[in-house]
């Protein structure tokens, strides 16, 4: 099989790292790819955006799948495009892809549905939202209704914050297009975690626990950002919350979308807020989680073709995955000022020490090659991978794999997986 990989971030250079183990695989494009990535596949400079140029390239090299891995070419309609054109791939259609690109749509389904979620009401006018932020009170949480590259989400304290966050939104325009609506909900409190399933639009195949750690600072703390290091398993989903997520949440979401003529087909990532027994959704991704895929794909004994190519063709019929027993963790290494502005280009020293020692893989995000050198060339750097019999193991195998890598204004949290550790 000769397979694209959509993207360039560290969730990519994992799904090309598993997908290079698979004995289908004869060879593996990715667009625009890494130079972590290129060790493992040849690297086409498309834009991940450019969905005339990549059909094209896939009708030229006689791809058989197509992995998607961002959500912006799903939102785009990639997916429309390569299946109209007879190309199998991995990921929802344009529509279906609304449960991600549009907070407001994914909010109504769940409504409609009964799906556990925060009471919540959207709004595309400046004085109604302040209006309802006063008669419900902080704290409060304002979110951009369209992609924000997970930074369109503000906890607000006071109520000062959450309508200064609207302004922001709706009036200055700091998202952009993606803020030309917000949905303001009911502040949840309780520890995150991250579901995912395949799906072929009516079969579902859940896949191990996970968490990310979405502050940049340690404890929780600061501003949120595209996922500072995630764990599996996740000892906050207990099994009978594992059986109730999957029976509440994940399989009236792949009902729902059915029902309304959107059927659903690719990767289902559910961020949940969990306090003791009960759960409520956060927000639907459509695709795999940045950094979770990373000590997923590390944990995962099961070949992940073809499950990715019976999604793409609608013919799961799989029930359950081969996971190792293992647990995995990965750290993150951001550039400094990350998730405000930040430099590239800075060398980055000790990625090959890193991944010199047993159980530990390095994942690159923002990098680039220059001058025979790895370079920064964006937010989220690297993501240190390391596995082990515990989590307790495995995140130290992280930590001493993140020790070994430097750079001019690197930073990352210094406790990525201790929820895990105190249950």
């Amino acid at each position: 099989m000769n397979i694209l990989v959509v993207g360039g971030g560290g969730r990519e250079h994992a799904l090309v790292w598993k997908i290079a183990q698979s004995e289908q695989v004869d060879k593996i494009y990715c667009a625009p790819g890494n130079p972590g990535i290129a060790e493992l596949a040849e690297v086409v400079p498309i834009a991940v955006d450019d969905i005339d140029a990549l059909y094209e390239f896939a009708h030229s090299k006689q791809i058989d799948l197509t992995v998607v891995g961002p959500e912006l070419p799903l939102t785009l309609g990639i997916a429309d495009k390569f299946r109209a054109g007879g190309l199998d791939v991995f990921g929802p259609d344009k529509a279906a892809a609304q449960l991600e690109g549009s907070k407001g749509f994914s909010k109504d389904l769940m409504r409609k549905y009964s799906i556990p979620t925060a009471a919540y009401a959207s709004f595309a006018d400046r004085d109604a939202a302040v209006k309802y932020i006063r008669a419900q009170g902080a704290p409060i949480v304002v979110k951009a209704d369209g992609l924000a590259a997970g930074k369109g989400v503000i906890l607000a304290q006071t109520e000062a914050e959450a309508i200064q966050a609207v302004d922001e939104i709706l009036v200055q325009g700091k998202f952009g297009d993606a803020g030309q609506a917000v949905v303001v909900e009911e502040f949840l409190y309780g520890e995150e975690a991250s579901f995912f399933a395949f799906t072929d639009g009516k079969n579902i195949l859940p896949l191990a626990s996970s968490q990310d750690h979405k502050q940049i600072f340690d404890a929780d703390q600061g501003p949120n950002t595209g996922g500072m290091g995630a764990y599996s398993p996740a000892p906050v989903v207990t099994d009978a919350l594992y059986q109730r997520i999957v029976t509440e949440v994940v399989q009236p979401t792949i009902d729902g979308m059915a029902a309304e003529g959107t059927p659903y087909q690719g990767i289902l990532f559910v961020g949940l807020m969990i306090d003791g027994d009960n759960f409520k959704v956060l927000e639907y991704n459509a695709r795999f989680g940045d950094p979770e895929a990373q000590p997923l794909l590390c944990r995962m004994k099961s070949d992940l073709v073809p499950v990715l190519q019976a999604c793409a063709r609608g013919e799961l019929n799989v029930s359950e995955l081969e996971w190792y027993e293992r647990a995995a963790v990965c750290v993150v290494l951001a550039a400094g000022g990350y998730p405000g502005s930040y430099s590239k280009g800075d060398v980055i020293s000790g990625i090959d020490a890193a991944n010199a020692i047993d159980g530990v893989h390095v994942f690159h995000a923002g990098t680039a090659a220059q001058d025979k050198e790895i370079v920064t060339a964006g937010g989220r750097v690297l993501g240190v991978t390391g596995w082990a019999d515990t989590i307790k193991a495995a995140i130290d195998k992280a930590y001493t794999g993140a020790a070994k890598i430097s750079w001019n204004g690197m930073q990352m949290r210094n406790d990525i997986g201790q929820k895990a550790l105190k249950r």
